[in-house]
């Protein structure tokens, strides 16, 4: 998470949109010690508990910090295009199904300004003979009792971002205690849309 944060420069942004806030603990983080105080956050959870939760621990910094609880499979992103110059998710994409992921990419991708960052971390391969062993081995509880890891298993979300949404500026995966995790900063690129180019252009 430390990582993360480092790489997302959030001292320089201005609107900040969590997918998965859970109890707020990252986003109290962002808010006392990175984020500009004129910076706004929005944070966005499919569970009331968890959405209760981060409201409370985000409530001295209400107004200018938000959480929404959003009807899953939350590939909707209640927010108007390009209002944000942040997109962060830690150990969301890996609960998700492949199209719901590349659903939720494109939300996300909607939602950012041109040259907003999509900051990631999920559950990933590993690159180590330990690591290997911890992620083949969650792999596989995941697909035959998927209830008890909640859900979530080893993805490459590198995978997902289309070459002409998104510049890729970082990517790496870290070991800490034999969990492998991915680490993806994207840039939303500047896109065409080729349907409203006239002919021969």
């Amino acid at each position: 998470m430390r990582r993360l944060a480092e790489l997302a420069n959030f001292q320089s942004c201005t609107a900040v949109l969590e997918l998965g806030c859970g109890t707020g603990r990252f986003a109290r983080k962002l808010l006392s010690q990175s984020l500009p105080e004129s910076a706004t956050y929005l944070g966005v959870d499919v569970s009331l508990k968890m959405a209760t939760l981060a409201r409370k621990r985000l409530s001295t910094w209400s107004p200018r910090a938000r959480v929404l609880l959003i009807e899953p499979p939350a590939d909707s992103i209640p927010a108007d295009d390009g209002v944000f110059d942040r997109v962060v998710a830690t150990y969301v994409f890996d609960l998700l199904s492949p199209p719901h992921t590349e659903a939720l990419i494109d939300e996300c991708f909607r939602v950012l300004a041109p040259g907003g960052l999509m900051a990631l971390a999920s559950l990933t391969h590993g690159t180590t003979p330990m690591s290997r062993l911890v992620s083949s081995t969650w792999q596989a509880v995941a697909e035959r009792w998927p209830g008890l890891v909640g859900g979530c298993r080893p993805i490459e979300v590198l995978h997902y971002f289309d070459a002409k949404r998104w510049a890729i500026e970082h990517s790496e995966v870290m070991v800490r205690f034999g969990v492998p995790s991915e680490i993806v900063i994207a840039r939303r690129n500047e896109v065409i849309d080729e349907t409203f180019l006239p002919p021969n252009v």
